[in-house]
């Protein structure tokens, strides 16, 4: 089959094969490429999507990067089902097998050391939501019809409202520091990633943690446990926790610079 070369990730050789129905970005299977001690993942996308200036473009069209983002996060949670796969960016393009094979020679011995730290570790993602009417930066809803009060009175009631949000939103901060502190001394490693923005995740709330950890997959178990021993413990305040993920938030240094098609 002719076209460009998609690369999902680069892993060590390993022996359970993938799912035979697995399918990858635009439907075809992906497939091993080895080049010395390294797998690159790849599957073949057509030229007219793919290539430097279509690409481009179709990175503004939504619905079509939602549909290439599922197709390469099943391909790398499939990897992560039978070795410790070492992610690269959505939409990393070369134009054949060779592209490929020179850039995992041109990385291979940061790959390797990359490899050898996240072996047997995946990544969990916690986050903290404020639980509230609205978030701070949202527009106030619109006062209830006036009732029979004094300008003191309604005034009052306004700073005690202000104040109860203000102290929840604080009492959600220190929560998440203190969560923060407690995970981190059970993973091997964290990150701090910025709050999401509620219009773009759909999230309800506002997003006061937002981290990931890496944890030895045998680890896993207790690390769960810690988490849902919090998530009742905080009124207003809430916890997500996804995973376990291939280890993309501790992958280290993306390629810099990729050979183009």
């Amino acid at each position: 089959m002719t076209g460009l070369r998609y690369v999902y990730a680069v892993c060590r050789p390993y022996g359970t094969p993938l799912q035979s129905q697995l399918t990858g970005v635009g439907g075809d299977p992906p497939r091993l490429l080895t080049h010395h001690g390294l797998v690159a993942v790849v599957s073949h996308v057509p030229e007219a999507d793919f290539a430097e200036e279509p690409l481009r473009a179709h990175l503004e069209d939504l619905d079509w990067l939602t549909a290439v983002a599922r197709a390469h996060q099943g391909v790398i949670d499939a990897l992560t089902t039978v070795t410790t796969p070492l992610p690269l960016r959505l939409g990393t393009v070369f134009r054949d097998d060779s592209g490929v094979r020179t850039m995992m020679e041109a990385r291979e011995e940061s790959f390797l050391r990359t490899l050898d730290r996240l072996e047997g570790r995946v990544e969990w993602g916690v986050k903290v939501y404020v639980e509230s009417d609205r978030a701070p930066d949202a527009p106030a809803a619109p006062a209830p019809a006036p009732k029979p009060v004094s300008g003191r009175d309604y005034l009052r009631q306004r700073r005690e409202r202000t104040k109860s949000q203000d102290d929840l939103w604080q009492r959600a901060e220190t929560f998440a520091t203190r969560l923060h502190e407690t995970l981190s001394g059970a993973a091997e490693d964290s990150r701090l990633h910025a709050p999401q923005n509620p219009t773009l995740s759909g999230a309800s709330g506002r997003n006061v943690l937002n981290a990931a950890y890496l944890v030895p997959r045998v680890h896993s178990e207790e690390f769960v446990e810690k988490v849902e021993r919090t998530k009742d413990g905080a009124p207003g305040i809430r916890v997500e926790l996804t995973g376990p993920w291939a280890a993309y938030s501790f992958a280290g240094e993306e390629i810099a610079e990729e050979e183009g098609p």
